[in-house]
């Protein structure tokens, strides 16, 4: 259908009391700092104490249900109506997941996990081969399939609702299946407010922290001085470069950012396995691999109820708590760029290929930092990591020829890494502001970009980073809650759509043989490649007249039956149901090239062929979107079987729900 919408409009709801809210808490973080971080830290603590156990329990059950969803039945619904394609090819949209989800992570602690893992283990002797054993299943398990079947079963929910169902695309439209159009209401403000807050200090607390990095990497190459004011100095331009990106749209600045950062990474990757021992490495990979998988359930549950230790609070928990605070950020920015792709093509894309990526990055820095300590000698390493973890990086890079280039590529990653992190996050919270639509003024995007890189300076400069940190993280309780219940909705909206999937299953083809008389005409239509004035004619002469036919017969048994006309080559035919699902089926003229017997470049685009190597179909659509099959040269009386044959599928559908 024609996509004819009002300009983007602001939710004031949503972003005045989201950013009084930013402006209250910033403010206590930054004149109390210490008591600030004193009561946030007492919450986690007792959340760790007490519910370490729903932590682990409710990420398990996340990823069991993404695997569900992914090789169920469900996994063959598209993230949006049946006949759409992916907007991004698979490069771009790896790349973006990869940029927004995991990139700055992976640079910060890819060396510096698994060496404190192996030197300071939760259990046996630190710096043994044990312990460099353990240190990569340990960063395996936090860096793999949980981290990313958190922030896919967000985005599941969101692109279901919005893609599907039309919901708006925001955190509110998670809790549709539980109340409804409530959504639209103060429950709705408040859910979506809570996602604006969590994404711009999630991401001014990374900016704040990956400053630090930056600046060890340009001290080391440069000389230049760590301090705060050079911390200071880089926020203003790494804000700076991602309002550029963030004005610039999705599709210009950070497809194109996290495209060439996956190119740096692969470089990269690339470089550290030729330069390193290149034989281990590959060993270790698949040997770190294979005892990932054997090890995924037990890992999965362990609890360390028996070993009585603290690890656990501030490792594993502490991911899970910092992922699901991430989670509303991230998993709104993959469900935006996935728009087009099945249920099992999303899942196989989000779960398996950033976590194969993440895990050999682990590995070949990991692994190599560690082989360096272990077998090398560089014991001096270990110091450093465990002394200044952003330094880290620049560090283990010191030890490979061409230190200095290695070391630039890296800076530059860092820094392209928290341009897209922040470009990507303002984009979030401005659609959060704006009823889940991103064509907003370029204004608001600036506020959004400029406003996390104040909050991260003022927090950096009055040492409140820590504190909102840990708010971020213990924020992840009550949003993992609403998780688990907005989980279940999709589960149950997708048995639905799988339910009226199942009554679709006819070759509807067979609806023209109820009447024979046009055979002809038909034949003529599939051999001379209808123009476009054919398609309307036909629009008006047959479809037009079946639909008013079948709507005056529904109307006088006491139906409401709305026609529609958005235009010569659309026309919509819409049973009013009250609060159960609508019928619609509407017919719309869509183009093709011709053959390439007929036409040589029939691989062209249809929107840039002339029009006379065109030819048009008339293609039924569905609520579910189009049915791919073409109606043009039938019979009035066979449009109208075709018609009453969908609308009784329909009703059936609907006494399958009742």
């Amino acid at each position: 259908m024609t996509d004819i919408r009002e300009p983007a409009r602001l939710n004031p709801p949503v972003f005045f009391s989201a950013a009084g809210l930013i402006v209250a808490i910033l403010l206590f973080a930054a004149i109390a700092p210490e008591t600030a971080d004193s009561w946030f830290q007492t919450i986690q603590s007792a959340i760790i104490e007490n519910g370490s156990w729903f932590y682990v329990l409710a990420v398990a059950i996340i990823l069991l249900s993404v695997l569900y969803l992914g090789f169920s039945r469900m996994g063959t619904i598209k993230l949006g109506p049946d006949h759409s394609e992916p907007d991004y090819s698979n490069l771009s949209w790896f790349s973006m997941l990869f940029s927004a989800g995991m990139g700055i992570g992976l640079m910060f602690f890819g060396v510096a996990e698994p060496v404190m893992h192996f030197l300071a283990p939760p259990v046996g002797d630190p710096g043994s081969v044990e312990a460099a054993r353990e240190a990569m299943k340990i960063t395996f398990f936090h860096w793999g399939l949980h981290a990313w079947a958190i922030y896919a079963i967000v985005a599941l929910i969101l692109a279901f609702f919005a893609y599907r169902h039309g919901l708006p695309l925001t955190l509110r439209s998670a809790l549709y299946p539980m109340i409804g159009d409530r959504i639209y209401g103060p429950i709705g403000h408040v859910v979506d407010v809570f996602a604006v807050i969590g994404t711009v200090f999630g991401v001014a607390t990374s900016l704040g922290y990956g400053v630090t990095q930056i600046n060890a990497g340009i001290n080391y190459l440069f000389d230049v001085p760590v301090s705060d004011t050079v911390q200071v100095l880089l926020i203003v331009g790494v804000t700076l470069l991602a309002v550029i990106s963030v004005t610039t749209g999705l599709d210009k600045g950070i497809r194109r950012l996290s495209e060439l950062n996956m190119i740096l990474a692969i470089v990269l990757l690339v470089i550290v396995l030729v330069l390193g021992p290149t034989v281990f490495l590959l060993q270790a990979f698949v040997q770190n691999t294979g005892s990932y998988v054997s090890e995924l359930v037990n890992n999965t549950f362990n609890l360390f109820a028996y070993e009585k230790t603290d690890w656990i609070g501030g490792w594993t928990v502490f991911y899970w708590g910092w992922w699901l605070s991430w989670a509303p950020f991230v998993g709104l920015f993959i469900a935006r760029v996935s728009r087009g792709r099945t249920i099992r093509e999303f899942v196989l894309g989000v779960l398996l290929v950033p976590t194969g990526f993440t895990l050999m990055w682990m590995t070949f820095f990991g692994n190599s930092a560690i082989d360096m300590i272990l077998n090398k000698g560089v014991t001096s390493l270990g110091e450093m990591v465990q002394n200044d973890v952003s330094i880290a990086l620049f560090a283990f890079l010191e030890q490979f020829p061409w230190s200095g280039a290695l070391s630039v590529i890296a800076t530059l990653m860092v820094i392209v890494f928290f341009v897209t992190s922040s470009d990507s996050g303002s984009m979030v919270v401005d659609m959060l502001c704006s009823n889940g639509r991103d064509d907003t003024p370029a204004w608001q995007r600036i506020f959004w970009a400029s406003g996390e890189g104040i909050v991260a300076i003022v927090l950096l400069l009055a040492g409140g980073l820590g504190a909102l940190q840990t708010m971020t993280i213990a924020s992840a309780l009550p949003f993992t809650v609403i998780l688990l219940i907005a989980t279940y909705g999709l589960i149950r909206a997708l048995r639905v759509d799988v339910h009226k999937k199942d009554t679709l299953q006819n070759n509807y083809l067979t609806a023209s043989a109820s009447s024979n008389k046009n055979w002809r005409e038909r034949l003529h239509n599939i051999i001379d490649f209808p123009s476009q004035s054919v398609g309307q004619r036909f629009l008006l002469q047959v479809v037009e007249p079946a639909f008013a036919e079948v709507a005056k017969e529904m109307e006088a048994s006491g139906l409401t039956v709305q026609l529609q006309c958005e235009d010569k080559n659309i026309k919509i035919f819409r049973v009013i149901h009250g609060d159960e699902i609508d019928f619609i089926y509407h017919v719309q003229l869509s183009s093709h090239i011709q053959p390439a017997f007929v036409y040589a470049d029939a691989d062209a685009d249809p929107t840039d062929a002339p029009e006379e190597q065109k030819y048009y179909r008339a293609e039924v659509h569905l609520r579910e979107g189009g049915q791919d099959y073409d109606i043009l040269g039938w019979s009035r009386d066979a449009v109208i079987g075709d018609i009453i044959d969908h609308y009784h599928k329909h009703m059936h559908f609907l006494h399958v729900l009742r």
